[in-house]
């Protein structure tokens, strides 16, 4: 009891807090509009609308005489303070208009018409509830491929039990059946003929070929009939792992009177299946490369489609199954559960269970998603208007509210949610009834019409029918088919009004699109867009857009054409004219290859490519590239003439250093180059501000080409014979030092044993002749041969 007394305490102080802010806001608001509608740079009725919905336009003749113009627009309440009659004062009105409630409906009100002008906004409070039971409308989608065989025996019991249990929550349940398994095209099925037949032929099983879809059976009452034709089914197989889910799913929600949905039913898409889905691009693949046009394509109950159409995208099958009111429900076995967690967020009113296995907790996992279906209420906002924003806050029965949630949670049947709906008005691009925005709580048949009337323009309506009424700012030829010059305004020349209202004497005058009255334009109204200037020259529909703004943003709308303002150039004033976004790291302009447009380089030289025209495998270097240029200098011996005509030739300006210069930079390109001379000279090329430059140095050995090879035999020569001459003397040393110990110790023993020593008979002399290589001769010496 003291936590409702205090739970009710606290919502009566919030309401105040809320009060007291709404009335700061509100005096803020209201000394920000007074500045607004008071504005020096207002010139027109419709220039003071667009100002605010508090600012109010006085059309009064006789109202401030002699005063600005823009002095007309003010607050309704200053206007009227400063002696404007209320009946002269243009200010549309701001309101919302609803229809009859009626009591048997789920989203109150069904019809609403709002009346906006630019600047304004309104509230309303939408209100939604879930009738506590509900017809249910479920069909089952089930995918047939060979992983999935436990699952369908389970499925063929479930059918009764299933809806034994869904009575407890509807009165009125039917079922239905389709089969998928994938695209039948290579590489996702194997394509041998009796593989398409049969793709369980190796396994000696009688398989059904591959499907993308096939439509089983419709939405019934007769769970006999749902278990006849699951009884029936058997397994198909593919190649590859993902499944083609996503086509299934876009035909069973698009293919209306075939599934047999009733508009008064929860619509309830029941997935079954242990593989991701192919995407939209996975198609490709199989060389498929049309785009799913978002119809039905079921002939004799089969999608005929499937080998011709990508897969749907998960915006297009999102849409659908708003658009048709189709909650899914994903009974996903095995390690692919986590994929589609992350898929719930990207589809509305989808929920993801795990399958157990062989679907043991399917009845569970039914009636479970169900009811956390309808234990949700989320509000979608659709047909936005251009100009026009929506904003919707949800106040859940709990009391919890937060600006821009659209769901409400954990609700129980028939309780209440309240949306606070606001709706606004930022600017005007057409005016009218005729504009529509649908508010419908996901998954229920029921949607809440707004319509939007805009008041774009000044009518300058009088109250009486005597008083002809205009705006005096921009007057229509109908409201002026009495106006007359003032007689100081008369002159001789009756032309003379005529030509002021022409920009020169070979335009139109007011530029053909307006009238000219006492010399002064009155420019027309057009529901394109304001037409404006001395001359009702501008206007701001007629110039080229870019990304939605006029001329770019950057120009105005001059006789069909943008003016461009400072620093922008283009039709369409989209083009910057700094060259900044062009320049490579030393400053060369497009690398040298383009020139740059609109920020960006064209490369002129076909051969280049890349951002900054930098990638050109096939470009000669800028040795190659500049060399003529160097030896237009060096063969002319720097004269000025010719240096003035290199030069004039020359895309860079070369300037001639009577010195070696040697730098490691990376930033210098070095090249080598001989002269007439035959002397070398070498060049680079340097980077300066808004291009660069050619530098020549000169050796100061000067080699040349002549003495070069003759130099270069006579040092080959020398080191030979100095070779020669060392190894002479070399030996020349040797035996010098062995005449001076005398005779070798060998050669003494040799002569001490002479008498001694015998040649043995394996001691071999082998002699190999110049005219017969291939024979040898043996000589033997006697023992008793000494």
């Amino acid at each position: 009891m003291i936590a409702c007394c205090l739970h009710k305490y606290y919502q009566s102080l919030m309401k105040m807090v809320y009060t007291v802010c709404m009335l700061t806001a509100t005096l803020e608001t209201c000394e920000s509009a007074s500045d607004r509608c008071t504005s020096s740079s207002i010139s027109s009725c419709n220039d003071c609308l667009y100002r605010g919905p508090e600012c109010g336009w006085c059309f009064q003749e006789d109202f401030l005489v002699g005063a600005a113009l823009h002095e007309r627009c003010d607050l309704v309440s200053n206007l009227i303070k400063k002696g404007c009659i209320s009946d002269f004062i243009e200010s549309p009105l701001v309101k919302v208009l609803m229809n009859a409630v009626s009591t048997s409906s789920q989203a109150t009100p069904r019809d609403v018409s709002l009346h906006l002008r630019p600047g304004s906004e309104v509230h309303f409070i939408l209100e939604v509830h879930q009738l506590e039971r509900y017809p249910v409308d479920m069909y089952f989608l089930v995918d047939v491929s060979a992983s999935m065989q436990d699952n369908l025996d389970k499925l063929k019991s479930v059918g009764f039990s299933l809806s034994q249990k869904m009575q407890e929550f509807s009165s009125d349940f039917r079922l239905g059946f389709g089969s998928f398994v994938d695209k039948p095209v290579s590489p996702y099925i194997n394509v041998h003929p009796p593989k398409i037949v049969n793709p369980c032929s190796d396994y000696d099983i009688q398989c059904r070929p591959a499907h993308g879809f096939i439509h089983m059976l419709s939405l019934t009452e007769s769970v006999t009939e749902f278990t006849r034709v699951v009884q029936q089914q058997r397994i198909s197989g593919n190649m590859d792992t993902p499944e083609g889910g996503f086509d299934a799913m876009f035909q069973a929600a698009v293919c209306q009177s075939h599934i047999r949905w009733r508009k008064e039913a929860k619509h309830l898409l029941l997935v079954m299946t242990d593989q991701p889905s192919h995407l939209a691009l996975d198609s490709k693949l199989a060389g498929i490369v049309v785009p799913h046009d978002g119809n039905c394509h079921l002939i004799n109950n089969t999608y005929s489609e499937t080998a011709n159409m990508e897969h749907p995208t998960i915006g297009q099958l999102a849409e659908k199954l708003s658009e048709n009111s189709i909650y899914s429900i994903f009974a996903i076995e095995g390690q692919q559960y986590t994929w589609y967690e992350d898929l719930i967020p990207l589809l509305p009113g989808a929920v993801v269970g795990k399958l157990e296995s062989k679907a043991s907790n399917l009845k569970e996992l039914v009636v479970d998603a169900y009811k956390k279906l309808l234990s949700e209420v989320e509000l979608q906002v659709e047909s936005l208007i251009k100009g026009v924003f929506v904003d919707v806050t949800a106040i859940c029965p709990d009391g919890s509210t937060s600006p821009g949630l659209k769901k409400c949670g954990n609700l129980k049947p028939n309780e209440k949610v309240l949306f606070n709906i606001t709706v606004g008005m930022q600017e005007c691009h057409s005016a009218g009834d005729g504009a529509y925005i649908f508010l419908k709580p996901f998954g229920f048949n029921e949607t809440t019409k707004v319509r939007i009337q805009r008041s774009c323009s000044c009518r300058c309506s009088s109250a009486t029918e005597h008083t002809p009424g205009r705006c005096l700012d921009e007057v229509t030829p109908q409201d002026c088919e009495n106006c007359r010059c003032n007689h100081a305004e008369k002159t001789k020349d009756d032309q003379l009004p005529l030509r002021n209202c022409q920009a020169d004497q070979m335009q139109p005058a007011c530029s053909g699109r307006g009238l000219c009255l006492c010399g002064k334009c009155l420019c027309d109204q057009s529901s394109l867009g304001r037409i404006y200037g001395e001359y009702c020259e501008m206007d701001g529909f007629s110039c080229p857009y870019y990304q939605g703004l006029l001329c770019g943003g950057h120009g105005q709308c001059i006789s069909g054409k943008c003016e461009c303002s400072s620093g922008w150039e283009g039709e369409n004033c989209n083009c910057s004219v700094s060259t900044e976004t062009c320049l490579t790291a030393d400053s060369r302009l497009c690398s040298g290859r383009g020139k740059c447009v609109c920020g960006q380089c064209q490369c002129e030289d076909p051969r280049s490519s890349g951002q900054l025209c930098e990638l050109c495998p096939t470009c000669e270097s800028l040795c190659e590239t500049n060399r003529k240029c160097v030896q237009c200098h060096l063969f002319n011996d720097f004269t000025e003439t010719k240096t003035t005509q290199c030069n004039s030739t020359c895309s860079p300006m070369v300037h001639y250093v009577n010195q070696i210069f040697d730098s490691e930079s990376e930033t210098f390109k070095n090249c080598l180059i001989p002269t007439k001379e035959k002397c070398h000279y070498k060049f680079q090329m340097e980077p300066i501000f808004g291009g660069e430059q050619i530098r020549i140095f000169r050796y100061p050995e000067c080699i040349t080409e002549q003495s070069y090879f003759p130099t270069f035999i006579m040092f080959f020569i020398m080191t030979v014979v100095i070779g020669v001459m060392a190894i002479g003397i070399l030996k020349c040393i040797v035996m010098r030092e062995n005449h001076v110990k005398g005779a070798s110790p060998v050669d003494i023993f040799s002569l001490s044993t002479k008498k001694d020593y015998f040649h043995t008979a394996n001691e071999k002399t082998i002699t190999y002749r110049r005219d017969r290589p291939g024979e040898s001769h043996i000589h033997k010496m006697p023992l008793n041969d000494i």
